[in-house]
């Protein structure tokens, strides 16, 4: 058997994209060990087509390995991919590296991605990249997409705006005062995460779906 960490570039290149996932893996952790610059571009490229999610969490590590000076630049590069996953993956990995320079390369675009597990990865990476000074403007944002999706991305969405603190009472003021009944309880779910972080979110959900549907006098119940 193959020792991945004892064989030169040109063979762990080629184990990166071995039909084995183990053997992927084991390139992964390799090129994250021996933190070698001139892997960048052939991790980053990786990440964008690897199947596995344990690979490509192991491909991240070994990116955060390397020089933020050598990395950062081709991720920004990758979140203009026509690939989904090339963008969500870059995402994910500057939300691990987290330089602030990298923030102006988080667009509303990226935030308002049409693709779900892009734009929960431009949530995380957000709220981890964001000024100080902007946090609002950021809240603001990601409110304009309170009610999307299914449980987990509401879930996701719920977090990120946890996150940002009280940066975000005002945007869910403006969630909970909407027309539609889906951004409302998204909205006062969210509100509910603020006040308790150690809510659970389904019964936050439950709550708030309940005093929607009951009207604001169930708020005081």
């Amino acid at each position: 058997m193959v020792t991945i960490e004892h064989t030169s570039d040109t063979h762990l290149l080629a184990a990166l994209g071995a039909a084995n996932s183990s053997t992927r893996l084991q390139a992964a952790l390799a090129a994250g060990t021996g933190a070698d610059p001139g892997l960048a571009g052939a991790l980053v490229e990786r990440c964008a087509v690897e199947p596995d999610f344990f690979v490509r969490d192991m491909l991240t590590w070994a990116l955060t390995r390397l020089p933020a000076d050598v990395t950062v630049p081709r991720l920004v590069t990758e979140l203009r991919s026509a690939r989904a996953q090339a963008r969500s993956q870059a995402l994910h990995t500057l939300s691990k590296i987290g330089v602030r320079t990298a923030w102006p390369a988080i667009t509303s675009s990226l935030l308002h991605d049409a693709d779900d597990e892009v734009a929960r990865s431009a949530w995380r990476a957000a709220v981890v990249l964001v000024p100080p000074g902007e946090r609002a403007e950021l809240a603001a944002d990601l409110a304009r997409q309170l009610g999307r999706g299914d449980r987990d991305v509401q879930l996701s969405l719920s977090r990120a705006l946890v996150a940002l603190g009280d940066a975000a009472e005002p945007a869910l003021r403006t969630g909970l005062a909407s027309a539609d009944p889906a951004v409302r309880a998204h909205a006062r779910a969210t509100e509910r995460l603020l006040q308790d972080p150690d809510a659970g979110f389904d019964l936050a959900v439950d709550e708030a779906k309940r005093i929607v549907a009951l009207g604001p006098e169930a708020a005081a119940c």
